[in-house]
């Protein structure tokens, strides 16, 4: 009798134990699946409910971060999760720079609709890897003026073109999102996207509206608003800009 006891209950404890890990396989296929249908953090996507960049103005450590992997993007340090970040963004690789840190989670500007659009990464183990960026592009719409600040010290200073009063250039921090060699059109060999989106048109050439920077056939454009929202550099200019890392943070005030 006490044998058979002791095999029923062993029986019983295997058939618990199969039980609670088909249920934790299942919980986390389902975690998965959920991760799975989040929308992409990219300049295509729209993260409405994202946090917003608590301090537009502010000066960052510099650091930028690179996924090895797709990760989850949270809305606050182990909170829910509200995108997916590829490791690339227009076929550059992504490199997202770092507003806050907290232990191993980051906040991290992301390249989404709405315009400073915010979100958390856990960046333990071997998920990013990390980088210091030294520089700094600041855009005075006003004044028509951009500089390349390296260390704080200016290594460049131009006069720009920027969107014309029915599509200004947004404002805010925003950041060098990719590199792209154009093949379509002929006014910049090179185009820099940014992070930050029109306000006033959303889609632009079959694209999402994404504010860029880039040279233009002549410089007609020079000291004016005439563009549909992006920067406009001389080539010179962009020829500087184009050497810079992505992540890079532009203020444009």
């Amino acid at each position: 009798m006490l044998a058979v006891a002791a095999a029923a209950t062993l029986t019983l404890l295997a058939s618990a134990c199969g039980g609670d890990a088909q249920k934790t396989a299942e919980a986390a296929d389902g975690e998965q699946q959920q991760i799975a249908s989040l929308p992409e953090a990219t300049t295509y996507g729209k993260l409405p409910n994202a946090p917003m960049d608590p301090d537009p103005s502010a000066p960052t450590e510099g650091e930028v971060l690179h996924p090895t992997r797709e990760l989850t993007v949270h809305d606050a340090v182990d909170g829910k999760p509200i995108a997916r970040l590829p490791v690339k963004q227009i076929s550059s690789p992504t490199w997202v720079p770092v507003i806050k840190r907290e232990g191993d989670w980051a906040q991290i500007l992301l390249p989404t609709r709405p315009n400073g659009a915010t979100g958390w990464i856990d960046t333990s183990g071997d998920a990013v890897e990390s980088a210091r960026n030294d520089f700094v592009v600041n855009v005075d719409l006003e004044s028509f003026h951009l500089e390349i600040l390296e260390n704080g010290e200016k290594i460049g200073e131009w006069t720009v073109g920027i969107g014309e009063p029915d599509s200004p250039t947004p404002q805010g921090r925003a950041y060098i999102l990719a590199s792209i060699e154009e093949t379509v059109n002929d006014y910049s060999p090179i185009v820099l996207p940014l992070s930050y989106h029109s306000n006033s048109h959303e889609s632009y050439g079959g694209g999402p509206g994404t504010v860029g920077i880039h040279t233009w056939p002549d410089d007609s454009f020079v000291g004016k608003a005439n563009s549909d929202g992006c920067i406009r550099v001389t080539k010179d200019a962009l020829d500087a800009l184009s050497k810079l890392p992505l992540g890079t943070i532009v203020n444009i005030v």
